[in-house]
């Protein structure tokens, strides 16, 4: 009955550990992560976001899973180390590997969209 305990208590603790929750904003210094990033296809334009403002293909603006909307982050294509500041004002993407969605303008400035996914480093910059 124990040792049941202390499996249980440890694959709770172990599931906690690795939530893919929101992080909260006092929580985000010295954030980064590494994956692909992709962009939004033109047919999001104008659609609503996860924080309610409609998306714009112009805008500096990106989706992350968990990052607070508002943070700034700065994502750098690490083959060639072009980089963008964005905001955060969507979630996503939900794609095994990718990190971040862009908008095309965004992506368009570290990346050429025929590449469709670049490896970045996602750091955050501020909220």
């Amino acid at each position: 009955m124990f040792a049941r305990f202390v499996s249980l208590s440890s694959t709770v603790l172990l599931l906690s550990a690795c939530s893919s929750g929101p992080i909260s904003h006092k929580n985000t210094a010295g954030f980064s992560e590494e994956g692909g990033a992709s962009y939004y296809a033109d047919k999001y334009h104008g659609r609503t976001t996860a924080s309610g403002e409609p998306f714009n293909q112009n805008a500096m603006t990106a989706a992350h899973k968990r990052l607070p909307f508002g943070t700034q982050v700065r994502v750098t294509n690490l083959d060639n180390e072009k980089s963008v500041i964005v905001r955060v004002n969507d979630r996503g993407p939900f794609v095994r590997g990718r990190v971040i969605d862009l908008s095309k303008t965004a992506f368009q400035r570290i990346a050429n969209t025929r590449a469709g996914v670049v490896d970045v480093k996602v750091t955050v910059m501020g909220h």
